[in-house]
């Protein structure tokens, strides 16, 4: 599941409502605006039969960057463009319903299950006619190389993510090749997210090929598609049906994917050069709601909008200056004046695990997720950083951050980061807004921990283990998917437990302790659950606003006319 996106504030649950409806037009011309909560599991991709759409066809799709690295394994690959081509050409060995259930796909896996608990064991067994484009089979040797990469044990692998990988004690092969026989060492609750998706042993078999083999390039897929260009100069990337494939035939000739920023979307989709295009800010939702040929397509996600702190460098070292951060930002005007005008009805909520509409929610933010100027203005004074003439003053020099914002940004990400900077005045702090080049934005900046704030989105964790890397401590110069590096061994004891605890709401209850300790730790704002409205082409089939389940590419396509 994708992780970051860059479309908005970068770019992985079971239900998790959003909060959206249907749009028309109103009498003076303005779209209507009715506000009210999508059941969980709502999609809009206008579902059809294989033999309503016609065969052929090319699908272009925005991506915001070039794709920097491919490995979505790693944390310059673990962005949301980056893993969206990546699970179009590698096996999936699960997909994901509207609910957000995971079923094995069969054209690669044939059967899986927990053959013993004690110790938690499960075989697979793998569709013999899946095949590498090398002409290698898929088998449990993959298994084994994706294990070893991502278990921690060999600090040489830049792991994004070693949990429920370091909890394997072996990986082997079962009745022949193609049956895989996993055992860990302690149970692991989200099993079905590891080795989803696979990779070849022959891409990441060594240190040096999983860090650097996949860097702008995918050397070896898997899927019903594959890559057959790569154009710098053009910013496209092209895929197109795999020829050996042994499922069912693609119906598009081709997907292309142009790195544009997102500003330009708009534009480009009424200009027929993209075939969809986010309409969640007011001014693009204006002027795409009307487009001749267009749907506006509405799914429930999990999707959330986050300002993140980096605790490693400067002021915000300290876990006082952060807590006075959390108090002197205004969650709810940010809210406020995002969903301005649009359809939707946003709010601020307290949990970085769960949405507000997900079993297993509640609200852990306390007193910190509070906006009080008082109570920042006392943090940072027991930090050290008097009111001086309106200013925060410590050993003569002012309390200065930066807010990293990449130069492709929206409008809104821009109001956002002015909002904040405003905000911060109040309480004394100069926050000085550092646009940096669009391309750079993750792989030199965020991913790297190279700024003091920034904001982006997580989107899709449908397995909750997916955000123990977000939180855990960082090991030398890994920070997993802690960018700031905040955090702590009794996140990390609490986290870890967690996912070796297989009853949902045990498990939950340690999920919300280590939130409470994450929201005391001032490690990020959850700023508001972010909805999906997508204006698509009319005639494009089986594809929108997927909500919580995973595009099925070989049935995308456009209707028969």
């Amino acid at each position: 599941m994708r992780q970051t996106s860059a479309a908005a504030w970068v770019a992985a649950t079971a239900a998790t409502a959003l909060l959206v409806t249907g749009c028309g037009s109103s009498d003076d011309g303005k779209p209507a605006a009715q506000k009210s909560a999508a059941p969980a599991g709502s999609q809009a991709i206008n579902a059809r039969p294989l033999n309503d759409i016609q065969q052929g066809g090319t699908l272009k799709l925005a991506i915001s960057q070039w794709i920097a690295d491919f490995n979505r394994y790693t944390a310059n690959g673990n962005q949301g463009d980056a893993q969206d081509i990546n699970e179009l050409v590698e096996p999936r060995l699960f997909w994901a319903d509207a609910q957000g259930e995971s079923h094995p796909d069969t054209d690669f896996l044939l059967s899986v299950a927990v053959t013993s608990t004690s110790p938690q064991t499960v075989l697979y067994k793998l569709n013999p006619k899946a095949k590498w484009s090398d002409g290698k089979a898929v088998d449990w040797r993959d298994f084994e190389a994706l294990w070893k990469a991502n278990s921690g044990t060999d600090k040489a692998y830049e792991a994004a993510d070693t949990s429920g990988y370091e909890q394997i004690g072996k990986v082997e092969q079962g009745a022949d090749a193609h049956q895989v026989k996993v055992t860990f060492t302690t149970p692991y609750a989200d099993w079905k997210h590891l080795f989803n998706p696979l990779l070849p042993a022959a891409g990441i078999d060594t240190p040096d090929k999983f860090n650097k083999g996949w860097t702008e390039k995918i050397p070896i897929t898997g899927n019903a598609f594959k890559i057959s260009s790569y154009d710098k100069t053009a910013q496209t990337i092209t895929a197109v049906p795999d020829p050996n494939w042994w499922g069912t035939k693609p119906k598009l000739d081709s997907i292309v994917y142009r790195a544009l920023d997102y500003t330009a979307w708009t534009d480009a989709y009424l200009n027929k050069e993209i075939d969809y295009a986010a309409a969640l800010l007011p001014e693009d939702y204006k002027r795409l709601y009307k487009a001749a040929g267009t749907d506006i397509r509405v799914g429930a996600r999990w999707d959330e909008v986050h300002i993140e702190f980096n605790g490693a460098r400067g002021p915000l070292k300290d876990v006082r200056v952060r807590q006075a951060l959390q108090h002197a930002i205004d969650r709810k005007s940010i809210a406020t004046a995002f969903g301005k005008d649009l359809p939707v009805q946003l709010k601020p909520y307290g949990n970085h695990f769960f949405m507000p509409n997900q079993a297993g929610y509640q609200d852990n933010s306390g007193t910190y997720g509070t906006y009080d100027l008082k109570k920042a203005g006392e943090l940072l004074d027991a930090a050290g950083w008097k009111l001086q003439g309106g200013k925060r003053v410590k050993d003569g020099k002012q309390l200065t951050l930066g807010y990293t914002l990449s130069a492709g940004s929206t409008s809104a990400q821009v109001d956002q980061s002015e909002l904040v900077q405003a905000q911060l005045a109040q309480a004394g702090i100069k926050l000085n807004i550092v646009k940096v080049p669009t391309n750079d934005y993750f792989s030199k900046y965020v991913t790297i921990g190279n700024f003091d704030l920034t904001s982006f989105r997580w989107v899709d964790q449908i397995f909750r283990s997916q955000a123990y890397p977000i939180y855990r401590e960082p090991s030398g110069k890994n920070l997993y998917q802690n960018y700031g590096s905040v955090g702590s061994p009794e996140v990390d004891a609490l986290l870890k437990k967690a996912t070796e605890t297989t009853d949902t709401a045990e498990a939950n209850k340690l999920y919300n302790e280590a939130d409470a300790k994450i929201w005391a730790l001032g490690h990020s704002i959850p700023v508001y659950q972010r909805p999906q409205v997508l204006a698509v082409r009319s005639n494009l089939a089986n594809y929108g606003a997927s909500g919580l389940a995973d595009v099925d590419y070989t049935k995308v396509g456009w209707l028969k006319k």
